[in-house]
């Protein structure tokens, strides 16, 4: 159990890589909610957690912890050099952490306590899915280290929408500890978290209420914050003039260099408390706003989806017609074939073809042009410079590229580095900033949210519902599906059907 005096907390605490800042001057003391940390990519919310645990020193300030406190964690990816070891070797290291090297029993009781079979104890790692591998690790960490509070990085990452209500139950019914959790599923953070941490470019912003109605009122003070920096503006405007004013008539009349001097005071007192608004980054993530001059994208007949390499059928489909405009979000639980699907689609269109054969199983229209993001962007070219990147799209001059990269939020200066350098969530924007440039109408997804932040993730709900283009996709965000998608099609027994209620499956998923 999590101890009351439990205190996790940082005041006035700076980071810097270098001269670049990564936070500064933030301050927040953790009670014993589940709390979510919430902030665009790029804001340094896992080097706070770093620093939080103790695996990264501040540069000014100070972290705030109760003496002998024990912290839980998990990182957002899964360690390297678990897959070989049995699985109760890899939860027995979370015992040798807090000094219990050989209290395998409780290895036991946490397995039978969480539903799941003891014979998967004797499996390696790394033959558990990669949702149950961080189910394992979160369970573990939770549960057997007796952590005074839990810290999860990004916890939903790569999990079906089974495991993540899975997750949600354990968080909220299961493991009675605070948590400090980074996610952007907003969905998940509605269910799970009490309280929220907005991490900007000017410092913390606490809440003690879940994200949604938090952002809400978080706006509304940035709202306010702006409108009152705008009167104060004018204000300043109107005094700088009537001082102006009596300077000139101070000439003929010397005193009222008094009242000129008088006002010069307020402004400067003005000047001093002004209004602090915050201003986002800019980072738009746009999509090219195409369309197809006919009635139908997408034509699918008798087309069966095999296991990849093997000869076992996911799906079969017999017929399937989406229509120019039409926004497919694709349902199924994990196995059913859904990335497989997609993958299929785009391995089926060739634009070099001018007319489909009218017996083949994928018949995209003639007029169609497509883009394919794949969840694990493995096509990316990591080494190759990132404007260099941008500059392949046809049509595109260096001076293009650069204008839209800053508009995506990429820097001048780092437009020469290499991608590997940046991270998953900015990888995943200058992806979609490719994809713009090729102008495509048709978009085939696989869980194009998966790094993106939450401003990104609605940049792209925006401009998915206001272009004209087709799309399939498969996320298991279940707040980006239920914005984005106009028609829902659960893979069922290996067929697709049609639903009109995508929470009903979302609520089956247990």
């Amino acid at each position: 159990m999590a101890s009351r005096q439990a205190v996790l907390g940082m005041e006035q605490a700076s980071f810097f890589y270098g001269s670049g800042r990564v936070f500064e001057n933030v301050s927040f003391l953790l009670d014993d909610a589940r709390t979510a940390l919430v902030g665009e990519n790029g804001a340094g919310k896992s080097t706070l957690l770093k620093c939080l645990t103790g695996a990264l020193e501040l540069n000014a300030g100070q972290v705030i912890r109760s003496r002998g406190l024990r912290i839980g964690q998990v990182p957002q990816h899964v360690p390297e050099g678990l897959a070989a070891q049995p699985v109760r070797e890899v939860l027995a290291q979370s015992l040798a952490r807090v000094g219990q090297e050989g209290e395998d029993w409780r290895i036991d009781v946490l397995v039978d306590e969480i539903g799941v079979d003891p014979e998967i104890l004797d499996k390696p790692f790394g033959t558990l899915s990669g949702g149950w591998q961080r189910l394992m690790l979160i369970a573990a960490a939770a549960r057997l280290e007796e952590p005074d509070i839990l810290i999860l990085d990004e916890p939903t990452n790569h999990l079906d929408l089974a495991n993540i209500n899975t997750l949600e139950r354990w968080l909220t019914t299961e493991f009675a500890v605070p948590m400090l959790i980074v996610s952007h599923d907003r969905e998940f953070l509605d269910r799970v978290t009490e309280r929220t941490l907005f991490l900007r470019a000017d410092g913390v912003h606490a809440f003690k209420t879940r994200f949604s109605v938090a952002r809400e009122e978080l706006l509304r003070r940035d709202a306010t914050a702006a409108a009152r920096a705008r009167q104060e503006e004018r204000e300043i405007k109107r005094l700088e003039q009537a001082a102006a004013r009596y300077k000139v008539w101070a000439v003929k009349n010397p005193d009222l260099n008094k009242r000129k001097n008088a006002v010069e005071s307020r402004i400067a007192r003005i000047e001093k408390e002004r209004t602090q608004t915050y201003v986002a980054r800019e980072r738009r993530l746009e999509l090219a706003d195409g369309d197809i001059d006919a009635r139908v994208a997408l034509r699918l007949s008798n087309l069966d989806v095999k296991v990849p390499g093997g000869d076992r059928t996911l799906i079969g489909i017999e017929r399937l017609t989406i229509a120019a405009g039409e926004r497919v979000a694709l349902l199924g639980t994990n196995g059913t074939g859904k990335s497989t699907l997609l993958a299929a689609l785009a391995a089926a269109y060739d634009p070099g073809r001018e007319h489909y054969d009218g017996q083949a199983p994928v018949r995209f229209n003639p007029a169609c042009r497509l883009a394919y993001f794949d969840q694990t962007m493995s096509d990316l070219p990591t080494t190759t410079r990132i404007l260099d990147y941008v500059v392949e799209a046809e049509g595109v001059t260096e001076k293009d590229a650069v204008r839209q990269l800053a508009g995506a939020g990429f820097a001048f200066v780092r437009l020469k580095e290499p991608i590997g350098v940046l991270s998953y969530g900015e990888r995943a924007r200058l992806v979609f900033l490719k994809m713009k440039l090729l102008r495509p109408n048709f978009y085939i997804l696989d869980e194009p949210t998966n790094h993106l932040d939450i401003e990104g993730q609605e940049d792209l709900e925006a401009q998915l519902e206001k272009s004209d283009v087709s799309c399939i996709f498969v996320s298991h965000d279940r707040f980006f599906t239920r914005t984005v998608a106009t028609r829902f099609l659960e893979i069922r027994k290996g067929r697709l059907v049609e639903t009109d209620d995508a929470d009903a499956f979302f609520d089956s998923q247990v």
